[in-house]
């Protein structure tokens, strides 16, 4: 019975302390350990939740990776419950990939992105892999924006409650205790996972996940002072071989040999140690995040009574910052920028879009920011806000990418240009500052090039240099050339092979707003060639024009000027489901060398406007209407408009419609109206229903047709699939005007 009293005296006295000498006056320390595990993490928030219920005061956070993340927000001031909400709440999948929105491309950028499969660096002739998957820029806009309440504490010891957090010195394999600095630095630091995120710069020195080394840092808690330690734990156990199924998985078994080990002396020396039941999640799962920040809770509740039993023997309150709403609207006074040497200062800053001193809101900064992180010229972007005495200094600190070079590769099949491979070099900085050169290369059926050179200076005029090759053979309508040529009537043959050569060479200004918003001037050459070889007898042309065994219908270099006005804020070249798009064109031919014998001065305008809304759930629609006309008196019908066909990239004034086959429907002006009803059933796969009505026909704006019902139809039902190679396409179109329908394939992206 002595020795029973004497158990319980102990346990009374000393709690859960383990036996540790603590005077009856003294306030206890509680230190709070957080460990890294990725979307497990998750579950500290649950954990939390009971130790605030159970009144528990935090004094000390430490944490790697994940738990750094959670543990510097809840050292911040917000509660278990805010983040809660904010977790729930963020789409982790599209941080993590950096899935930067189609706006911060420029018209250069989102060409480059919707073009090719795949992209490599390609340096001195020689081909490398990406270090990471994401540069996590993403991510760290969203640390500054939830940390700005606490961007002014460079001292982590001053934060509502003191924090550090650990990394990886990658260069000397050595562990880092990162508590002084900018908050969203030190801790994207500690989550940069090897080769899911970049390695960061923090201080000069090269850091990645503090759980390569350390990723429960138990010991580093204890030595601030801390008299209880509480730690929670969601790191991997070692799996089985049916368990590793990806490259991340096999990472964190390598890296868990050691961890194991470890783990085995850091649990003595926690005093509450909180083992939340993930095993079953992946470092991935952030789409659980529910029922992971359930468990953490659940795991918390088993600890509940000794909780309680502490939070009554300390004496300290948690000053806590309740109810913190992340600030929206800021003033920024002055831009440092630093690290730029390739790049001028102008580039950055016209990418940025902001006119210093300006007030405005986080929103437009982080688009600012992703307008650069789009670019692909920068490894990492980070930026600091710190206080002066007018507003505050946005500092920006780039780390520029090494590889100037690219080798891009893409695939292609379509009905007009059949199968295509795509070969393009890139190199960055060729001539000068901010300048780009590329030349795609295409590889099959029919040989094509693009050449493209520019200096890009964002929101000041920029120039640039393009030069094309475009070639294809299509079977067409006899009817459609007669139209356009003269030809004599052939008795027995109703279609022919014709060949369409467009060699063009542009030079142009061009300005940008806001990355969506496109004024562009120029100067065009372009030799224009149609052909066949179904027939090259002499006689049927007027006049005669025949060379070896081709027939030639044209063959003339064309000279113009022309004005572009371009707005695209789609989010999706291919299925967009929301978002405005314009595109007006306006082309005055001066000169041509006239094979026909017929030019005389003239002009083309035609514009499309598009918008892209969502309807209910996964339902949108996309409705287009179009236009264009000739303007002077010249014979020229090369140029004139051609409807029919479907794709994304067909040249001059070939107009697709739905209904027809390519190149159906001649005239120098038309009218077109388009809908598309998109329901992506499942994530990427899209299942649509196209309409459309046209007119065309010449001179059908004078003549005041366009007014009338429109002489054309067609319709289309067609499986969209978002593909690692690009959008699949399979349509099936027919028109209430022919008993025939036709079938249209597309493999890739257009190019």
């Amino acid at each position: 019975m002595q020795k029973l009293a004497l158990i319980l005296t102990f346990i009374l006295c000393f709690g859960v302390s383990r036996a540790q000498f603590i005077e009856p006056d003294k306030p206890i320390k509680v230190g709070l350990v957080l460990s890294g595990g990725g979307a497990k993490g998750m579950a500290h928030i649950g954990a939390l939740k009971v130790i605030e219920e159970a009144g528990i005061t935090i004094d000390y956070i430490g944490g790697t990776s994940m738990g750094a993340i959670v543990g510097a927000l809840y050292a911040s001031g917000y509660s278990a419950n805010e983040l809660d909400s904010l977790f729930r709440q963020a789409d982790f999948s599209d941080l993590i990939q950096d899935n930067l929105p189609r706006g911060a491309k420029t018209f250069y950028e989102k060409e480059d992105s919707e073009r090719y499969a795949l992209t490599l660096p390609f340096n001195k002739f020689k081909i490398s892999f990406p270090k990471a998957i994401s540069g996590g820029q993403k991510i760290y806009n969203e640390l500054v924006r939830l940390l700005y309440h606490v961007k002014d504490v460079n001292d982590f010891n001053k934060l509502p409650i003191p924090f550090f957090c650990i990394a990886t010195n990658m260069e000397t394999g050595t562990e880092v205790l990162l508590n002084k600095g900018y908050l969203p630095e030190a801790v994207m630091a500690s989550g940069t996972f090897p080769s899911l995120f970049e390695p960061a710069e923090v201080d000069g020195l090269i850091l990645i996940d503090g759980g390569v080394l350390n990723n429960y840092p138990v010991m580093e808690v204890k030595q601030l002072g801390a008299d209880i330690v509480i730690g929670v734990d969601v790191q991997h156990g070692l799996r089985d071989r049916e368990s590793l199924k990806s490259a991340t998985d096999i990472l964190l078994q390598i890296n868990n040999f050691r961890t194991i080990d470890d783990m085995k002396e850091k649990v003595k020396e926690t005093d509450i140690y909180i083992r939340p039941d993930v095993d079953d999640f992946s470092v991935m799962d952030f789409d659980l995040a529910e029922a992971i920040i359930e468990s953490g809770k659940l795991a918390g509740l088993e600890h509940f009574e000794t909780l309680k039993e502490l939070a009554e023997k300390q004496k300290s309150i948690r000053k806590n910052v309740k109810n913190i709403e992340p600030k929206d609207s800021i003033f920024i006074n002055k831009l440092v920028i630093e690290g730029n040497i390739s790049y001028s200062r102008a580039y950055v800053k016209g990418k940025l879009r902001i006119d210093l001193p300006a007030k405005t809101t986080f929103q437009k900064l982080q688009q600012g920011v992703s307008n650069l992180a789009a670019t692909n010229n920068f490894t990492s972007i980070r930026y600091e806000l710190v206080s002066d005495e007018v507003g505050e200094e946005l500092i920006l600190k780039l780390r520029e990418n090494p590889n100037k070079g690219y080798l891009r590769l893409g695939v292609h099949y379509d009905d007009l240009y059949k199968t295509a491979a795509l070969v393009n070099l890139t190199k960055k900085n060729l001539f000068m500052k901010d300048d780009v050169a590329s030349i795609d290369l295409a590889l099959g059926d029919n040989i094509r090039y693009n050449f493209q050179y520019y200096v890009d200076k964002g929101s000041y005029w920029s120039f640039g240099v393009n030069s094309r090759l475009n070639d294809f053979d299509y079977e067409i309508d006899l009817d459609v050339i007669r139209s356009n040529f003269r030809v004599a009537n052939l008795a027995g043959i109703n279609e022919i092979n014709l060949n369409v050569s467009d060699f063009t060479n542009q030079l142009y200004l061009q300005t940008v707003f806001k990355e969506e918003f496109a004024f562009i001037i120029g100067a065009e050459q372009k030799l224009l060639k149609y052909s066949t070889r179904t027939f090259n007898n002499p006689d049927i042309v007027d006049p005669p024009i025949a060379a070896g065994d081709r027939l030639y219908f044209e063959n003339s270099n064309y000279f113009s000027v022309y004005g572009k006005l371009i707005l695209d804020t789609y989010n999706d070249r291919y299925f967009p489901s929301k978002g405005l798009y314009f595109n007006g064109d306006f082309h005055l031919y001066l000169f041509s060398s006239d094979f026909n014998d017929n030019f005389k001065e003239f002009s083309i305008a035609k514009a499309k406007f598009g918008a892209a809304f969502p309807i209910v759930g996964k339902l949108s629609v996309n409705l287009t209407t179009e236009g264009g006309f000739k303007l002077g008196s010249s014979d020229v019908k090369a140029l004139d408009f051609v409807l029919g066909g479907y794709g994304n990239d067909l040249i001059n004034n070939f107009i697709p419609f739905v209904g027809y086959d390519f190149l159906s429907l001649p005239g120098n002006s038309y009218v077109n109206a388009f809908g598309r009803l998109d329901f992506e059933f499942v994530k990427k796969h899209h299942a649509m229903f196209s309409v459309n009505f046209a007119n065309v026909e010449d001179d059908l704006f004078r003549t005041g047709e366009w007014f009338t019902l429109p002489d054309f139809s067609g319709y289309a039902l067609s499986y969209g699939w978002e593909s690692f190679l690009g959008p699949v396409q399979l349509m099936y179109s027919w028109t209430p005007e022919s008993s025939d329908g036709n079938f249209f394939v597309s493999i890739g992206y257009w190019f």
